[in-house]
């Protein structure tokens, strides 16, 4: 049997896919309806302006690593971890500590909240799920 902690990471890695982020039916179904996010801008948007933008970027290079889950509540559970992003056309790489919060809903974890507040460089372990 899968771990709540493995069932995460994997879910968080299948959002990275390009072929999910491009796939507003993908996203529609991986993202709660009262989701929210928090980037590195500070300005929150919910569900349907992460629809409305994400299937039209071009997918940045992810690294993941050093994950942590907490049991928030029955049903509720979070998910922290270091993550690096390379965007397309730069060379520079963004370090950020990632925390999503994933609630299952009628079988299925579904993101509730994400937040990336960028970080100092860390070494990156090439070892770690990536993507």
């Amino acid at each position: 049997m899968t771990s709540l902690r493995d069932t995460l990471i994997e879910l968080e890695l299948y959002c990275l896919k390009p072929e999910v982020r491009s796939s507003r039916q993908e996203l529609e179904k991986i993202l709660a309806d009262d989701f929210m996010e928090i980037p590195s801008t500070g300005k929150p948007y919910d569900k349907s302006h992460a629809l409305s933008r994400i299937p039209g970027e071009i997918s940045p290079i992810f690294t993941q690593q050093d994950y942590e889950v907490r049991i928030l509540d029955k049903g509720l559970a979070q998910l922290i971890y270091k993550a690096t992003i390379q965007r397309p056309n730069e060379e520079s790489i963004s370090y950020s500590i990632r925390n999503s919060i994933w609630k299952l809903n009628g079988g299925i974890w579904q993101m509730l909240f994400h937040q990336g507040t960028p970080c100092e460089p860390f070494k990156i372990s090439f070892n770690k799920s990536k993507q």
